[in-house]
């Protein structure tokens, strides 16, 4: 009995903890429950109609071009106005955009529905990230962003078996479209409801600056002292662009497998289930191991998951071309994701601290606009490059990341080493 009364003040601990961004942790992974429920079908539903290779390269780039042009406006917008509204906006029109495939048809209706939805996801987006940045203690930034990641991965592992069953249960695709639009619908309700507005870090309140045009020498994230006071006044720093260039190395990689994926396993031999299960496989690890890298990047050693989530999508991405069964995909999808759960939360804690004060949501905006070119050029390089081999991509983002995750490295130096590294304990 005295285990089971210290595992719930645990739980009630460490929901009073996270008490601010919880609303929203549950509104990310409703609304990944209907992303995860659509990427397996996407690309196989729009081939289906009459959407040929290199058209579904622009199909899919039209989703993150969106995002490129919006994420800066929207996080600029978020910065100086309620985030609420248009993260409640943004989460109703990609449910409308989501359900309109099925009644518009053809490739045209498809690149423009899927830039409308990039562009609802650039309204929600920079302003989520941006939130939570605002609504976090410093020391568990890393942590909330495992949170946030894990979040999403939860809705991506679930997602694929709803969809899938729920295909069956009611006659065909056209039941994960409802389903996506369904659940971004409800995720809005949420985010309406429950989430409450946060004072943005550092407004009002000034420091030692770096002129913007220069990098910053020193440190950028002081212990014990938040982004907001530690001397970054532009957007043009090492830190931020340090992870701007690795999340384009995994963006690009992102790009890739959303033209290919589903298309090179069922040309190796692989049913809707086993690729439904890829896709949830990825999510596993994201789910279970996110949180985890969090806590441990908060207390140090960020390069070292910077190194490894980025060298491990780049090694997979070279086995999935020779391994020898289509079911090894299952096993190396492990291994991807788990460098993408060590990678995200540390890339999220570095933007954090690369943010100038009063300026969160734009500095996701940016971050995540320039992730965009990566995702942009990798789904129009996928789909003319898959044409003559389904495997060439494969090659081409795995060498794309690890030239930009040294590039990164580079850029960041040792200022990247200083971020994280809390003192704290508990």
């Amino acid at each position: 009995m005295s285990f089971l009364l210290r595992r719930v003040a645990s739980v009630r601990g460490w929901a009073d903890r996270w008490s601010a961004i919880l609303p929203l942790l549950l509104a990310e992974f409703i609304i990944w429950l209907g992303f995860g429920s659509l990427l397996p079908v996407m690309p196989l539903y729009f081939t289906e109609h009459g959407v040929d290779l290199a058209t579904l390269g622009v199909v899919t780039a039209a989703w993150p071009a969106a995002r490129l042009v919006g994420e800066p406006i929207f996080g600029y917008l978020a910065d100086r106005y309620p985030r609420v509204p248009l993260m409640v906006a943004g989460s109703i029109a990609y449910g409308i955009f989501t359900f309109l495939p099925l009644v518009l048809i053809g490739p045209t209706a498809f690149i423009a529905l899927r830039a409308l939805q990039g562009l609802s996801a650039a309204a929600y987006d920079p302003a989520a990230r941006g939130y939570i940045t605002d609504a976090t203690p410093s020391d568990r930034r890393g942590e909330a962003f495992g949170l946030y990641g894990a979040a999403q991965m939860g809705g991506l592992l679930f997602g694929p078996a709803i969809g899938g069953l729920g295909a069956v249960a009611f006659g065909g695709i056209a039941f994960v479209f409802v389903f996506g639009a369904i659940s971004t619908f409800i995720a809005a309700a949420v985010v309406a409801l429950r989430v409450r507005e946060q004072p943005r870090l550092g407004v009002g309140q000034s420091g030692a600056s770096f002129d913007a045009t220069e990098f910053p020498a020193r440190p950028i994230l002081v212990h014990g002292q938040d982004e907001a006071t530690s001397g970054v006044s532009g957007l043009r720093n090492r830190l931020l662009l340090a992870a701007i260039l690795i999340n384009l190395g995994g963006n690009f990689a992102a790009g890739t497998y959303d033209v290919i994926w589903s298309l090179y396993l069922q040309s190796r031999g692989a049913g809707l289930e086993l690729i439904g299960l890829t896709f949830a496989m990825f999510g596993l690890p994201n789910l279970l191991l996110s949180p985890y890298f969090g806590r441990r990047i908060d207390r140090g050693g960020l390069v070292g998951y910077i190194v490894v989530g980025g060298l491990a999508p780049a090694v997979t991405g070279i086995l999935y071309t020779v391994m020898p069964d289509v079911a090894w995909a299952v096993p190396l999808i492990l291994i991807e994701a788990t460098g993408f759960a060590a990678l995200t939360p540390a890339l999220y804690a570095v933007v954090a601290a690369g943010s100038p004060a009063g300026r969160s949501s734009t500095a996701q905006g940016v971050y995540g606009a320039f992730g965009t070119i990566g995702f942009v050029l990798a789904s129009l390089v996928a789909g003319l490059a898959a044409e003559g081999d389904l495997r060439v991509p494969f090659y081409i983002f795995s060498a794309v990341m690890l030239v930009c995750l040294v590039l990164g490295l580079a850029v960041g130096g040792r200022s990247l080493g200083r971020v994280g590294g809390s003192s704290r304990q508990s």
